[in-house]
């Protein structure tokens, strides 16, 4: 395949205002830089929302309303509301924005698992509010919540709305969650399944697991059934993003994902990792897909 579809994570709700300045917080500051990822490349923006004050994740739809409407003004991108959130979010938090916007996209976290932050503690010794240690701290004995009834309401809820999903796909297992969902007919093809690795709790990042994901994806699904997109935390992200498209599939960057640029290096945008994989990929005589093809590659409405 020619085109790439790149996927932009701009803020997430692992990482903390102390670990970058770059890391947007505000409504402003994410609508202004999804717009910059936008217009750097990436066909599809996954979003999450964050408390202006202190940059504790949020659900509050109210806060999704102020960055969404200029993103949606400013930009064809693809809008991808998280149906995540944060591991510590109960799940009718977590889905009021995507309920009352009825985005074309959200993700899909297709299990429960293990979210290690917690070595992250070790990389700083304070941090500028209250919240931050904590909400790495507890990571250490906290389950993210995915059941198969809670997958299952968000499929439905979701899917009346005409809404499809960035199915991710922490380890083995949730291709084989996902399978169970497509055997129920609660997802159809085409599917876009986001293989994640390097959450400590998931698979690791190792290239053998990558080859692993992909084939058992094949076995599972059939290759004419769904895109597959890859991201990798941290450091392993660009390594990572630029095997996935050699071997044909889609990527996705942001600040959600990794802090960095290059190794030891802050990036300083979602943008700039944008561009990055655009040169990438463009190396290898492929190029990112607009938003409108992206659309089309993965049947939205």
């Amino acid at each position: 395949m020619s085109k790439v579809i790149i996927t932009c994570a701009v803020t997430g709700g692992a990482h903390t205002p102390t670990m970058s300045d770059a890391l947007p917080c505000t409504p402003s500051e994410i609508a202004e830089q999804s717009v910059a990822a936008a217009e750097a490349g990436a066909a599809i923006l996954h979003l999450h929302a964050r408390n202006p004050a202190n940059g504790q994740p949020t659900g509050d739809p109210a806060i999704y309303a102020q960055f969404l409407s200029v993103i949606r003004q400013q930009t064809d991108a693809v809008v991808n509301i998280t149906t995540g959130g944060s591991a510590t979010m109960p799940l009718a938090e977590r889905l009021k924005a995507a309920v009352q916007f009825k985005p074309e996209m959200c993700s899909l976290n297709m299990g429960s698992m293990n979210f290690g932050l917690f070595p992250m503690l070790n990389r700083y010794s304070a941090f500028e509010h209250e919240w931050e240690r904590a909400h790495l701290e507890n990571s250490k004995d906290f389950i993210f919540r995915n059941t198969f009834r809670d997958i299952a309401t968000i499929l439905e809820v979701m899917g009346e709305a005409g809404t499809k999903f960035e199915h991710e796909c922490y380890d083995v297992s949730h291709l084989y969650n996902l399978a169970h969902f497509v055997d129920r007919g609660l997802v159809k093809p085409p599917f876009f399944i986001q293989m994640i690795f390097g959450i400590l709790g998931g698979i690791g990042p190792d290239l053998e697991n990558l080859m692993f994901m992909k084939s058992t994806a094949d076995r599972l699904f059939g290759r004419d059934n769904f895109q597959w997109s890859v991201l990798a935390a941290g450091r392993h992200q660009m390594p990572f993003l630029t095997q996935a498209a050699l071997m044909g599939g889609n990527v996705r960057v942001g600040l959600e994902d990794s802090l960095f640029i290059e190794r030891g290096v802050l990036a300083a945008s979602n943008a700039q990792q944008v561009e990055k994989i655009v040169r990438i990929i463009r190396e290898m005589g492929r190029e990112p897909a607009t938003p409108t093809e992206a659309r089309a590659m993965l049947g939205l409405k």
